[in-house]
């Protein structure tokens, strides 16, 4: 019999930045973000079936038990390894975490099915008051439950590309970022012609993204990499190394810090690009999304033969402050935070006082500390100012922000603004109709917007283009 470890993770990337998503949002990732992940969840899997009515079923009275709050029973499906894993109490949490950020639960919608490296798993949709997102149950070949997740339900809407993107006018190639154990697949969008072309790289918010950071209905970055492709500049996107690696990553998670979850691919890719021909390697840039963004400084210092740097929705705060301003913003969406909300926020404000704490050190439990992330992560950002960083950097440097994002938001974006205001290299774009994912919408944004299909907004591909092409000597 197959054996494999599921740990737990909710995957709400959607409504908190390092999920982005997320995220996703890799409590844990697209609705609470962590820099980790257990074995990977996935919305798209890769071997659609027909699972017997049996086993639909029995995921479908599984969540039923989660929704009665019988988790006696519902530990009782478990393998023992998950049992380990994920007791009665550490399931209460989990549920209980779920539906203040994601709302109440309302229904089952549905269900859809799939066979993966032997495991045969069933993906019970739920709507919950704020987003739609699918219970995924994996089953080993003993009917017991080996593997839970929750993410963002699969959109079944296909990506058609926006307006902006001319199709002739840009080719892709498969390539592969970095070596060795954390080698990863990427995308390569070259604009047709001899070149070379400017190129740019994409950083991803965190969780455990895929190349286009896809988030619900939307993928931001293959909007921007078709949409600059289609104006001249070749872009270069890739797996995440949480997503690719989930496994390996997950047995590291203690030690992790932001140079192995982010910075070191992000400086394999500007490397990659160095030695591809086409690329006219003066004029390479870098563009971090959310936490992309945040280390967009640190990206630079480690290379400062990058020619230029952008920022997305970069987090200019802690980010334990901004964690707990998501909450606090999910929670007041209704227009009152209920007493089971507030609770909730000040077991967040507790975490966020225990990282701020002097005496914060490795021996600190995770589940201490926000999102459930190790002490190891939250000391290895101590003392970062993003904005403060980026004014002893020698590359010129875009920054752009949504006017309706909640994830980070504008008070972020004064921050940089005041940091880098001496610099005359600098510029600052403000887009008062754009979300996280600078998506065009109206009034306060919510995560669910994000399960409904849109695309990067087409002023800010011109934007970034015209930036880019300015900057080339």
């Amino acid at each position: 019999m197959k054996t494999r470890v599921y740990i737990i993770t909710i995957l709400l990337s959607l409504s908190l930045l390092l999920s982005c998503r997320r995220q996703q949002a890799n409590p844990t990732a697209t609705t609470t973000p962590r820099p980790t992940v257990p074995p990977e969840p996935t919305s798209a899997p890769t071997e659609a079936v027909i699972l017997s009515p049996e086993r639909i079923q029995a995921a479908q009275d599984f969540v039923d038990l989660l929704v009665k709050g019988d988790f006696a029973a519902a530990e009782e499906k478990f393998d023992d390894t998950v049992k380990v894993a994920l007791p009665v109490s550490k399931l209460e949490e989990i549920w209980g975490a779920l539906q203040n950020q994601a709302g109440a639960f309302q229904q089952q919608t549905g269900t859809h099915t799939a066979r993966t490296q032997g495991y045969d798993v069933v993906f019970v949709t739920c709507q919950f008051e704020q987003m739609l997102l699918d219970v995924q149950v994996v089953f080993n070949d003993s009917d017991l439950i080996a593997g839970l997740h929750f993410v963002p339900a699969q959109s079944t809407t296909p990506y058609e590309p926006p307006t902006y993107v001319k199709p002739a006018s840009f080719r892709e190639q498969e390539v592969t970022v970095g070596s060795g154990e954390w080698a990863l697949p990427g995308t390569l969008t070259l604009p047709v012609g001899e070149g070379p072309f400017p190129a740019v790289v994409l950083v991803h918010g965190s969780g455990p993204n895929d190349r286009d950071e896809t988030v619900g209905a939307n993928k931001p970055f293959r909007d921007l990499a078709w949409g600059l492709a289609s104006q001249g500049v070749a872009v270069l996107r890739y797996e995440k190394r949480t997503k690719q690696y989930a496994e390996k990553m997950a047995a590291i998670k203690d030690t992790i810090i932001t140079k192995m979850e982010t910075t070191d691919d992000a400086l394999a890719a500007v490397a990659l690009l160095r030695q591809t021909s086409g690329i006219d390697t003066q004029c390479i840039f870098v563009l971090g999304h959310s936490l992309g963004g945040m280390l967009i400084p640190r990206i630079g210092v480690a290379d400062r033969e990058i020619t230029g740097l952008i920022a997305m929705a970069g987090a200019a705060r802690p980010l334990e402050d901004v964690i707990l301003d998501q909450y606090t913003y999910l929670a007041n969406l209704d227009g009152t935070i209920s007493a089971d909300e507030q609770a909730a926020l000040d077991v967040v404000a507790e975490q966020v006082r225990r990282v701020k704490d002097p005496l914060l050190d490795a021996s600190v439990p995770a589940s201490e500390l926000p999102l459930n992330t190790p002490a190891a992560y939250w000391l290895d950002l101590r003392g970062y100012n993003p904005a403060e960083a980026a004014k002893a950097l020698s590359q010129p440097m875009l920054i752009l922000q949504g006017g309706r994002d909640y994830q980070v938001t504008t008070i972020d974006f004064d921050l940089w603004k005041t940091a880098l205001s001496s610099r005359s290299d600098v510029q600052l774009k403000f887009y008062a109709d754009l979300n996280h994912l600078f998506i065009t919408g109206q009034g306060p944004s919510a995560p669910q917007e994000y399960k409904n299909p849109g695309h990067v907004a087409e002023l800010v591909i011109n934007d970034i283009a015209a930036w880019i092409k300015g900057i080339i000597p």
